[in-house]
């Protein structure tokens, strides 16, 4: 597919043009489409660069471009809104076309806008935080979600932190992913509440990490794996496995100048087994996390798809 002025530059600093942005997705196809196609994005465009003013778009308009699906969709205030959506690699490029840096997805697709298909804790760090205690901190999310029989998957944010992402059947609906996460990290930072909070006020951030638990709310969003950010050097929200954590040296260690090398070596299979994961947030589990009585409401029953 054609792009038109392929030449401009969007990371000026490496020299990085939107033929190269182009080119890097389709050689990550494969990879990053199972986690962006058919579901709601959120896209941070910068038409002349990451270094250009920049601005989020979320919902689908008059001039989106004709290959970007058009959902239809309820939002938290009941109003009715349209989000974008993509199909396949015809769909990815047409984002680069639009400048876009940054892909942000629902936790959910978009044949079933209520049940999320995957939860996210996102590592948040605040100033002083060390690269060593928020690969640390991961390590605790999964040894936490584990003692709930829940297998988790992480990588880097393209940003200062790290996700850790757990698959799930479409069973639970958003308040249930929510309460659990939310009860999960609380204990998490009850319990040592020098390392970490689980609140988002910035003031109470300095020398800890926030355990982000809204990423599980219903419109909320985050940084699809493969994605570019719109930083310098052009870092990319990249997935590692467990096991070469400890050798991940920042939040931006793999970017669109190193990604390739990555690749070839067949490090991409870190998330092997990612869609084959069969598991889900349950009662038992809502309650064992739950230390106030709102977090303890299960809203109906779980649904099985």
């Amino acid at each position: 597919m054609e792009l038109t002025h392929p030449d401009l530059v969007l990371y000026p600093e490496m020299g990085a043009t939107k033929r190269d942005l182009g080119a890097y997705y389709a050689s990550v196809a494969d990879l990053i489409l199972p986690h962006i196609a058919r579901r709601p994005l959120a896209l941070l465009r910068c038409p002349e660069g990451h270094g250009q003013q920049c601005f989020f778009q979320r919902h689908h308009t008059e001039s989106t471009d004709a290959l970007i699906r058009r959902v239809e969709l309820t939002e938290a205030s009941g109003e009715r809104a349209t989000s974008m959506a993509i199909d396949d690699l015809a769909g990815l490029l047409r984002l680069v076309q639009m400048g876009t840096l940054e892909i942000h997805t629902w936790g959910c697709r978009i044949d079933n806008l209520e049940r999320p298909d995957r939860a996210v804790v996102d590592l948040d760090p605040g100033e002083g935080v060390a690269w060593s205690a928020i690969v640390e901190a991961a390590l605790q999310v999964r040894s936490a979600l584990a003692k709930h029989g829940l297998r988790s998957f992480v990588k880097t944010s393209g940003g200062k932190g790290l996700h850790v992402v757990v698959p799930l059947e479409r069973r639970a609906g958003w308040e249930q992913v929510r309460s659990f996460t939310e009860g999960l990290v609380r204990r998490m930072a009850q319990e040592r509440p020098d390392l970490y909070v689980s609140t988002p006020a910035t003031a109470k951030r300095k020398g800890r990490i926030f355990l982000d638990y809204l990423r599980n709310v219903r419109g909320a969003t985050t940084v699809a794996p493969y994605s570019l950010r719109a930083r310098a050097g052009a870092p990319i929200s990249t997935p590692t496995s467990w096991k070469e954590l400890n050798d991940v040296p920042s939040a931006q260690a793999f970017t669109l100048a190193n990604i390739a090398g990555r690749v070839e070596r067949g490090a991409t299979a870190a998330w092997r087994g990612f869609f084959d994961v069969r598991q889900s947030i349950t009662r038992a589990m809502l309650q064992a996390t739950a230390e106030r009585p709102e977090l303890r409401r299960v809203l109906g029953p779980t649904a099985r798809h």
